[in-house]
């Protein structure tokens, strides 16, 4: 659908497992870039100014493609699904290593949305505050039920004439279905999923902002979560923002599918290690980030999900509004998302037991950086255990919970704050 002048737009990313890099895609320009030999080592990207590359009205016709994204990824190794998924560059361990040490990259899906109403649209829609944003931040919001179950989380970036989304492929269908159902007639707001019109890569590791120097965009170095800016790489446009997705730390970079061979092959020029979907899940579990369909479901509320930096608590009637408050008001939170370093591999959805008594269930698994290392991330009832506590998974595996960076970076918001 084409916007209107009229009409805001929200666009929907798909977050994928596809490459180790997340991309999420604006309103731009569409042309073809064509990197010359010797410039293929350095990739310099500036920010527009005299003509600054403004939101505008989204073409959704694909632009001429130079460099085929998967064609470049197999040249350095990447096994690649059926259904295009990059699952792994044979260097899972390398780039888990990375994570930590130096500087990796993958690439990811999403979507937006667009309008006169879209602020007001998504404040009333999801968790988050966004009559408090302007433009060029951002935030994390989560998709919830009228009850406070949980759908999905998505990071946010607030546009001229838009705001971009990107939430996980699990749901992106099914949230656009729900958006579009709550528009009516006289809302100016349209929901597009540009997953396919774009490529979203994200940078995840200590050395992240030595890559951003090396790439003239030391400006959003130190800026706050969310923030972003347009510049131009040869004069086409790339949007670049503060936050990977999995941390506040890290760079998320969204283009048009024609530059991204390029700009992939930039950054590995820049030492950046490529991550597929394989170490990404394992990350992601290490990391304690709630996935959908796992940590995420109508089994589990907001709340219990720990996504406090998601929430306001001062805003007014938003959907799921009215659970949120009521369990805030009367400690209504019953359990709770923790990391489990388990003694052996288990099943998710193995109950978890202290005293012989079932206090929760494992939700995710996987092997360790180490392959004798197993963890998991699990719901446990708030009074049964806390980190350090030893508890049995499934079939008497040992397990010691632990606090998990994502989830120990939510703070619970003061009611007094405005966010």
């Amino acid at each position: 659908m084409a916007t209107t002048t009229a009409t805001s737009v929200t666009h929907l990313v798909a977050v994928s497992t596809t490459l180790g890099c997340c991309i999420f895609q604006s309103e731009t320009f569409w042309t073809t870039l064509k990197m010359k030999k010797k410039k293929k080592k350095k990739l310099s990207l500036k920010m527009s100014g005299a003509c600054p590359i403004a939101a505008l009205p989204f073409d959704l016709s694909p632009p001429p493609i130079d460099h085929d994204l998967l064609e470049t990824v197999k040249s350095v190794g990447a096994e690649i699904s059926d259904d295009g998924v990059i699952e792994t560059f044979n260097n899972d361990d390398d780039a888990l290593d990375a994570v930590d040490n130096g500087v990796v990259v993958r690439s990811q899906d999403h979507g937006s949305s667009s309008g006169d109403d879209r602020i007001q649209f998504l404040h009333n829609q999801t968790t988050a505050n966004f009559e408090n944003l302007r433009q060029g931040q951002g935030c994390d919001t989560v998709f919830v039920s009228p009850t406070a179950r949980t759908i999905d989380i998505a990071h946010a970036w607030i546009m001229k004439n838009a705001i971009m989304l990107v939430v996980s492929p699990l749901t992106c269908g099914s949230i656009t279905d729900m958006l579009n159902k709550y528009i009516f007639f006289a809302d100016k707001v349209e929901i597009q999923n540009i997953t396919k019109q774009t490529c979203l890569f994200v940078l995840v590791g200590p050395k992240s902002n030595q890559v951003m120097e090396n790439l003239n965009l030391s400006d959003l170095v130190g800026q706050a979560y969310g923030t972003h800016r347009h510049y131009s790489v040869n004069g086409m446009p790339i949007t670049v923002g503060v936050g990977n997705i999995i941390s506040e730390e890290g760079f998320s970079l969204l283009m048009s599918p024609a530059i991204a061979g390029s700009v992939w092959k930039t950054l590995l020029s820049q030492g950046v290690i490529p991550m597929g979907s394989n170490a990404w899940e394992k990350l992601r579990i290490i990391q304690g980030r709630p996935a959908p369909g796992k940590e995420l479901t109508n089994e589990f509320n907001v709340l219990e999900a720990s996504l406090w930096n998601s929430i306001s608590l001062n805003k007014g009637c938003y959907k799921g509004q009215e659970t949120i408050s009521r369990l805030i008001t009367y400690d209504g939170v019953k359990q709770r998302l923790w990391g489990i370093c388990l003694s052996a591999s288990a099943e998710p959805g193995s109950l978890i037991m202290v005293d012989g008594k079932k206090v929760g269930k494992l939700t995710s698994y996987t092997t360790g950086r180490k392959e004798s290392d197993h963890f998991g991330l699990g719901y446990i009832k708030r009074k049964a255990a806390l980190a350090g506590d030893t508890v049995v998974v499934g079939d008497n595996i040992t397990g010691t919970v632990v606090e998990v960076p994502f989830l120990a970076r939510q703070s619970l918001p003061l009611k007094s704050s405005s966010s």
